[in-house]
């Protein structure tokens, strides 16, 4: 399979990385295209949120490099590759629930000393995400799942990412709200972000992206337009019930 031919923001090679000395990760190579959606799927225990562990710095790999517009990023801690434009939502609500979405948003940019630039970034986020501004005086925990996420997603706007990554964002989510929050995921990359997701539900993560990734025991078994994997018949077999055609 073919990889969509688009200047790489993030590439991942040879990444080799794991937990008290076992390699969960076994030489992944993969590059994300700038400017789109990349998604990766597999079985439980692929590697898939360890991949996700290693690009944030909360995993140092033992072999292998991780560039972001060609300038490495493994060997840097976590808070050196948030200020290169790193950020990551994660798997888990991470809202806190007895403070606003107002101050849960403004703590996305903690990093930035200028208070006029937190501002600007806080309006440049309401005008991406107007529903959001609507909740603004709420507290964070009377908020339900779904819009908790939603205000996740626009929380990781205030640094103005290179690169947002999603872990498993459809996580614990109905089928009704997971379509609102997928189109949020659109409505992130309209705005110019490039996004790698990780996500459960490989049919919906596969429909939603532009470049698919699947991994299988630490490995990649293949990559390729989203829609190219979504309909490898074997691939389908294996991990998404059969087969799938998208309309042209």
């Amino acid at each position: 399979m073919t990889t969509p031919a688009s200047e790489p923001a993030l590439v991942l090679d040879g990444v080799v990385a794991g937990y008290g000395g076992g390699d969960v990760l076994r030489g992944v190579s993969f590059a994300v295209p700038k400017g789109g959606i990349t998604c990766v799927v597999g079985p439980n225990g692929a590697g898939k949120s360890t991949i996700m562990r290693v690009i944030s710095g909360l995993l140092r790999p033992r072999l292998g490099t991780v560039t972001l517009h060609g300038e490495r990023l493994n060997g840097k801690s976590p808070r050196q590759i948030l200020r290169q434009g790193v950020v990551q939502v994660p798997q888990n609500h991470s809202l806190f629930r007895d403070m606003t979405v107002r101050e849960n948003i403004d703590l996305g940019g903690y990093i930035l000393k200028d208070r006029a630039r937190i501002s600007q970034r806080m309006e440049h986020v309401f005008e991406a995400f107007p529903q959001v501004r609507d909740w603004a005086g709420l507290k964070a925990g009377a908020l339900s799942g779904g819009q908790q996420r939603l205000v996740e997603f626009a929380r990781a706007l205030m640094l103005d990412p290179a690169l947002i990554l999603l872990d498993e964002p459809s996580m614990g989510l109905s089928p009704i709200v997971l379509k609102s929050v997928f189109a949020a995921v659109r409505q992130l990359n309209a705005g110019g972000a490039t996004i790698l997701l990780v996500e459960q539900n490989a049919r919906a993560g596969l429909r939603l992206s532009r470049h698919g990734v699947v991994l299988e025991n630490g490995t990649v078994r293949l990559s390729g337009t989203g829609r190219e994997v979504l309909e490898h018949p074997e691939i389908g077999e294996l991990y998404l019930g059969g087969a799938a055609r998208t309309a042209s």
